[in-house]
Parts: structure tokens; C-alpha cells; sequence
């Protein structure tokens, strides 16, 4: 005969709740994070298996760009105490030390239109020497005008691809990397349409500003946004020249 017998205990209905919850908010919570964090990770594989490799970078990624020395900090500080933090809303955030400038008496066009089919997005407002990328996306430090030649930067939010919509502009260009060389980007400017062909896409660290500089070989459209979707670490720049005439 036994000197002790053990006999299971059978939780309360109670305790099964608790640890059958327990189980299921865990469960929903790594859902949660990989939902989160699949895009970042989704998109730093595709940019160095592809993006480095098909198209390379013209800015050295071991040489700081000359105009760092006028830019200093661009797109804000890594610093979770800087003050650049505040708003990646405002355009003059993402260059602290290089704010917008006056426009120019000799540029007297306040906005026009930018379309990229692929991305479906339509007849976006680009504004120029605005602030608020909110609200448009925005021509930064304007000297040339689309169609002219130069180079007409211009910078848009993006996100999460679970937040994107083609009309709100803090999400914009959140698939932007999608692009590829031969795509289209046309611009919409006093009744005039101009078409213009992707032909590189590179990303550059932060300081790297040279992509801003000025070139009068052609006309020339850069679009930059932050990568990877969500974060404001890195830059995707993707450039492209015009190829049509206007039509009018």
C-alpha cells in the first residue's frame, strides 16, 4: 500500500480563462511585432540584394558629400534627444542647417502636378518652397523648374505599407522602392505635361546631400523619401530624366 498518493489538480474554469488569455495576447502580440517589423526587415534584404547591386550609388559610401559642409545634418539626428525629432512633417526638419530659402523672384509657379502610374498615384500637389509635407509633397530649395534644365528635388512622406493610401500625403511614397528603371513620373505644370523616365535608385545614408546638387547637362527629377518604410534612417533617392517633350 502506497504511503502517498498525488492526485492532479484540476484548475478552475478561472484559471483556465487566465492562461488560455495569457496565451492568446501573447500570441497576438508576436503577430503584432512581426506585422510591424516585416516591412523594415522585408525591405533592408531587398535593398542590399537589389537596389545596391543593380544600380550603383554615384556617392561613395565611404566619401562624405562637399555639401555636407553646408548641410551639415540632413533629415534630422539619430539622437533620440535631438530636437530634429519633432516633425518629419516639416521639410525644414529634414535639413536643419540648410532651411528653405526665399524662392525666387524669377520662379513664379506656387505648385504643380506630379503623377506616378506604377504607384497609382494621380496628380499629387507638389508645392514649391513649402513646409508641410503633410499636406503636399514638397520642391525643396528651388532654382529650376520641371522641364527645365537642372535638378527638381522633391521629397515625400512614406510609411508602413499597412497605412499606405495613394491620396494621404504622410504616406505617399511609402512604395517608392517598387519603382524600376524605364518607369514613368510625369509632372503636370501650367497646362504643359512632362514625362520623365526612371533610369537609377540608390539609397544614401543621411549625410550624403549631394543628390541635391545642381546639374544643367538636362532636366532631371529626384525623388526622395526615408527608408525603410516607416523609419527615417536612410534615404532612397530615385532619379529620372526627361524623355518627351511637353504636350500641351
Amino acid at each position: 500500500m502506497p504511503l502517498h498518493s498525488y492526485v492532479k489538480d484540476v484548475p478552475s474554469p478561472k484559471k483556465q480563462f487566465v492562461k488560455s488569455f495569457s496565451y492568446i495576447f501573447l500570441t497576438f502580440g508576436a503577430l503584432l511585432m512581426f506585422w510591424s517589423f516585416y516591412p523594415i526587415i522585408s525591405f533592408e534584404i531587398y535593398a542590399r540584394l537589389f537596389i545596391d547591386k543593380v544600380v550603383a550609388s554615384p556617392i561613395p559610401r565611404s566619401q562624405i558629400a562637399t555639401t555636407v559642409q553646408e548641410a551639415n545634418a540632413v533629415l534630422g539626428s539619430y539622437d533620440a534627444f535631438s530636437s530634429n525629432l519633432r516633425d518629419f512633417a516639416q521639410a525644414s526638419i529634414w535639413f536643419p542647417s540648410k532651411p528653405q530659402v526665399i524662392v525666387s523672384n524669377e520662379i513664379t509657379v506656387k505648385e504643380y502636378n506630379l503623377s506616378i502610374p506604377k504607384l497609382n498615384i494621380i496628380d499629387a500637389r507638389v508645392v514649391i518652397g513649402s513646409d508641410d509635407l503633410s499636406e503636399s509633397l514638397i520642391h525643396y530649395i528651388p532654382t529650376s523648374l520641371p522641364g527645365e534644365y537642372g535638378n527638381v528635388a522633391i521629397f515625400g512622406h512614406s510609411t508602413l505599407p499597412q497605412l499606405y493610401n495613394p491620396t494621404d500625403y504622410k504616406t505617399i511614397f511609402t512604395y517608392l522602392p517598387s519603382l524600376e528603371k524605364g518607369d514613368e513620373i510625369k509632372v503636370t505644370l501650367e497646362g504643359k505635361n512632362y514625362t520623365y523616365e526612371v533610369y537609377e535608385m540608390f539609397v544614401v545614408k543621411p549625410e550624403e546631400v549631394s543628390v541635391l546638387e545642381q546639374r544643367y547637362d538636362g532636366s532631371y527629377l529626384t525623388v526622395i523619401t526615408c527608408v525603410p518604410p516607416g523609419t527615417y534612417w536612410n534615404r532612397l533617392v530615385v532619379r529620372a530624366k526627361l524623355k518627351a517633350t511637353p504636350e500641351t
